[in-house]
């Protein structure tokens, strides 16, 4: 993807840590908050696209890029992620509702933000991450989703800092895989990425968002997923959700079942899409999520 020249970098002190975040136009508040390993380059496109009549904010989440890095595990713990959000949301417009987009690890936190803040939430957009209360169960029961989500155990182990930046960080490359044979994710796009994992602490940061979730599935040995009760979790602003069907880590069948905790739903599968999505077809999610910005 290419460096768009109108987006500006800022700085802001919330929640007792300080964020970088890229900006792009003026108009409502709309925020786009990325997952692991990704920071805020991941929504180049959105931000030159949604800058045309929006003020389009991408964060580096805490943990990520230029973003502070807290040593304690405990400070990854999804309330604190939430609050960073509601906290930068308020400074940069008072307060008011805005339109929330999340992808991956973004996407939890955006579901999260969601059933807390409903009355910030104008409208929500999930690209490929699973509510918690889907995806609790299916970490609990279902044998494909828990054989996809064997990453996660990894992710939270002392060897994974070590083992994804192996040869400079080639594992972490890897997970790119389907976009760079798309032809979609360029060599100036690795070095973005490679310079921001670089950055000191950066690595660890973003593991611990599964550390101090304690996230994977249900093993005689592991936690799993205990947190999410099917309490609690319905998610009352007017949503869309667009998943890549090809998905290999977060299945289809996080689908399943989610009308119930979302009555305003809309879904929209892409089939040949894979976890990447946002790379692979990025004009694609634009205008679904254009589309559904547009209905009343």
């Amino acid at each position: 993807m290419a460096q768009d020249h109108s987006i500006e970098h800022r700085f802001a002190t919330v929640n007792g840590v300080r964020l970088h975040y890229a900006e792009a136009g003026t108009g409502p508040l709309m925020i786009f908050l990325h997952g692991f390993p990704e920071f805020w380059y991941a929504w180049t496109d959105q931000l030159a696209e949604f800058g045309k009549d929006h003020h389009a904010v991408a964060p580096d989440q805490r943990g990520y890029n230029l973003s502070e890095k807290p040593a304690s595990v405990d400070a990854y713990q999804v309330p604190n992620l939430v609050e960073d959000i509601r906290a930068l949301a308020a400074s940069l417009n008072g307060g008011k509702p805005f339109v929330l987009v999340g992808h991956d690890w973004g996407g939890a936190v955006a579901w999260a933000f969601a059933i807390k803040h409903p009355e910030l939430v104008a409208k929500l957009v999930i690209i490929n991450a699973p509510h918690p209360g889907v995806f609790g169960r299916l970490l609990a029961t279902d044998s494909a989703q828990q054989k996809a989500s064997q990453y996660m155990l990894f992710f939270r182990s002392p060897q994974a800092e070590a083992s994804l930046s192996t040869n400079n960080y080639q594992p972490l490359l890897g997970f790119f895989a389907e976009p760079r044979a798309a032809g979609k994710f360029s060599t100036d796009d690795d070095r973005a990425y490679l310079d921001a994992w670089g950055q000191p602490g950066a690595l660890t940061g973003g593991l611990n968002y599964y550390r101090a979730a304690r996230l994977g599935p249900v093993t005689s040995s592991t936690e799993g997923a205990t947190a999410t009760s099917s309490t609690g979790l319905a998610v009352r602003p007017t949503t869309l959700v667009i998943w890549g069907e090809k998905d290999t880590a977060l299945l289809p069948s996080n689908l399943i079942g989610l009308d119930q905790y979302v009555p305003n739903l809309t879904i929209e599968r892409i089939p040949d899409g894979t976890h990447w999505v946002v790379h692979e077809q990025p004009a694609l999610v634009n205008r679904m999520i254009r589309a559904f910005l547009q209905r009343p």
